[in-house]
């Protein structure tokens, strides 16, 4: 019983963020034509598997301690990239993509050895770095244009049925068990591979450990034996890995490129925002990947649900597509100042790690 308390404890914002996007979306959907159907998912997976990636990035240095305001320029880079790098033949299709996932790796190490090595803030050199970012993207990309590979975009922003389907599995007669499962988004497929292969080895490992450490007191980490230098530099090349993977779906969910600065800053605010939604401290030493999901899905629903207001109804000014983004910016300092506010009811900083 005592560990149950303590779990809920450790990641009772995240279990908020989970009621709050369950609450949201049921409401979405029941109010949606097409409520609770595979179509349904299938487009709101989509439209949020971006942030997701770019969001997790962006938790890699929250749990440092830090913040780190290139994770939407560092995808913007691998999005123009992926532009003119993810077509042509299988192979080279899957090169293009690894190259894409190496250009985020590079750029997330790029900070790290510049913050760890030259003592600067995260926030000063990720500034500085985002705008090197940004003006390669524009180099590579200076109109929106590109290609991507046409298969790919159709199947992985699908459900997991049309995955042997484009590619002539099975001679167009799955096996029985794939039925069961071929309603499922891809975008979930992908989400579940990462957070299987990536996110929990990293956090079980004792460069993860080492990460939760150091953002909950660098000097004492120091003095416990953690490699400070090089979990730091591990947190930051896996965030820049997954703000590659933000990169290169928005390529393929797109089928092209688009070097966008204002976008660039709009993820990266978002992404700030989901995280600390999901549990996140910006003091550094707690959240993790799962709760950064559900403040995604918090952040989207809350999009979803402006879509399905009446606008004949007592709040159908939310309808107003020119209102939305005054609205939504409201919700994110709310949501970030929350999240900040837990810092003003200790008496101990200490007890923020607890």
């Amino acid at each position: 019983m005592n560990n149950v308390r303590l779990w809920i404890s450790h990641n009772t914002g995240a279990l908020i963020a989970v009621g709050l996007f369950l609450v949201l979306y049921i409401f979405y959907s029941s109010l949606h034509p097409r409520g609770f159907t595979t179509d349904l998912f299938v487009q709101n997976s989509n439209e949020a598997l971006a942030l997701i990636f770019v969001s997790m990035a962006q938790t890699m240095v929250v749990i440092l301690g830090g913040i780190d305001l290139s994770v939407g320029s560092l995808m913007t880079l691998v999005n123009a990239a992926a532009s003119e790098l993810v077509i042509g033949s299988g192979g080279q299709i899957v090169l293009g993509m690894v190259l894409c996932l190496l250009i985020g790796a590079a750029g997330g190490l790029l900070n790290g050895l510049i913050i760890v090595y030259g003592r600067l803030q995260p926030i000063v050199v990720t500034l500085a770095t985002g705008a090197v970012f940004t003006g390669c993207a524009l180099l590579i990309r200076p109109t929106p244009g590109g290609e991507v590979d046409g298969d790919l975009s159709w199947v992985a922003t699908n459900a997991l049925a049309e995955l042997p389907a484009t590619y002539g599995w099975w001679d167009g007669n799955p096996p029985g068990w794939f039925e069961l499962i071929s309603g499922i988004p891809m975008p979930i497929v992908i989400l579940v591979a990462v957070i299987l292969v990536v996110w929990l080895p990293y956090r079980n490992s004792e460069l993860g450990r080492g990460s939760y450490a150091i953002g909950s007191n660098e000097a004492a980490a120091y003095m416990s034996g953690v490699r400070i230098n090089r979990s730091k530099l591990a947190a930051y090349t896996l965030s820049g890995l997954f703000a590659g993977l933000a990169g290169l779906y928005f390529a393929i969910q797109t089928g092209s490129g688009n070097a966008d600065p204002i976008q660039a800053g709009t993820y990266t605010l978002n992404s700030i925002a989901a995280v600390v939604i999901g549990g996140a401290s910006l003091f550094g030493g707690s959240g993790g990947a799962i709760g950064t999901i559900f403040g995604v899905m918090v952040l989207r629903s809350i999009t979803f649900c402006f879509r399905v207001v009446d606008t004949d109804s007592i709040v159908g000014f939310l309808a107003n597509p020119l209102l939305q983004p005054m609205f939504e910016g409201l919700i994110l300092v709310i949501a970030v100042t929350l999240g900040a506010a837990r810092a003003f009811s200790v008496k101990n900083r200490l007890n923020m790690f607890r």
